[in-house]
């Protein structure tokens, strides 16, 4: 696996395998990697010839600095992982190429609607700055796919709109979640959960199948809403948000509409937790 810290040098060897014929396929990460981010990983190489993997933990996309800070950075074990995974390319860019006039100076995307609602609600500029850098990235490599998880769902459907509206030649794909035994979707923020908080941490997939289970019988979507975040709260969660929205735009979702998601984020402890569920009402 080779890596770069470097711009030239990753449009060197990008450009090189283009010559070739071959397909590329970008995979974008803020590191601390598990299987969810590996099994991006496993999709990328499925649609390409090559795999290039970032790592950037994104300051433009963290909405209190002490969350920033407590981002766990783990480089070496990811190159592991990534090399034992068959990654071709792994870049690892500072903070200085990607906003080389800094962050207030930078210019930046936003999604209107999209980058708004939900997570862009709880986390004012946060959508902005996940824009932001992906449309770096996807500029700096020029891939043909790239692939994102299915657990940042709102963020998946953004990156979406955003490369069909700046008309950005790349497929997006989308991975489901992958969880652990118990459901809990695996997530790098996992690691600051104490023992107790990891068993209990289940209760957020517990609570999205129940949502599902009801709203699979017909019920209304603010008793769905609100039955989720009331389960949720007696489990000594904090709520942000339960949310039944439209599958396809994340619009609030009306009785008629078929393909749906119900997307939760809750705080347990001082961790703040998402995740999803997809639901087909017939």
């Amino acid at each position: 696996m080779r890596e770069t810290q470097r711009d030239f040098e990753l449009r060197t060897i990008v450009r090189g395998w283009r010559s070739q014929g071959e397909r590329i396929a970008l995979v974008p990460t803020m590191g601390n990697l598990h299987e969810g981010h590996l099994s991006l990983v496993d999709e990328a190489k499925r649609r390409a010839d090559r795999v290039v993997v970032s790592v950037f933990v994104n300051p433009l996309q963290f909405d209190r600095p002490d969350d920033l800070d407590a981002y766990p950075r783990t480089l070496d074990a990811d190159r592991r992982a990534l090399e034992q995974r068959g990654v071709h390319l792994l870049f690892t860019p500072e903070v200085d190429l990607l906003y080389p006039r800094g962050m207030e100076a930078a210019s930046k995307v936003s999604v209107p609607g999209l980058g708004e609602m939900l997570e862009g609600a709880a986390r004012p500029g946060h959508f902005t700055g996940v824009a932001t850098v992906v449309c770096k990235l996807l500029n700096l490599v020029q891939p043909d796919d790239a692939v994102f998880g299915e657990k940042d769902y709102q963020q998946l459907l953004l990156v979406r709109r955003m490369v069909e509206d700046l008309h950005l030649p790349v497929r997006i794909h989308g991975v489901p979640v992958v969880r652990a035994d118990s459901g809990l979707a695996l997530s790098s923020r996992n690691n600051r959960l104490s023992d107790d908080e990891c068993a209990r941490a289940a209760q957020l997939y517990a609570a999205l199948n129940k949502a599902a289970g009801l709203l699979a019988e017909g019920a209304p979507v603010d008793v769905v809403e609100a039955a989720a975040a009331e389960r949720l709260g007696q489990r000594g969660f904090r709520v942000d948000y339960v949310a039944v929205r439209r599958a396809s735009d994340l619009e609030p979702a009306g009785p008629d509409d078929e393909e749906v998601v119900i997307l939760v984020a809750a705080w347990l402890g001082q961790v703040r937790l998402i995740d999803c569920v997809r639901v087909e009402r017939a």
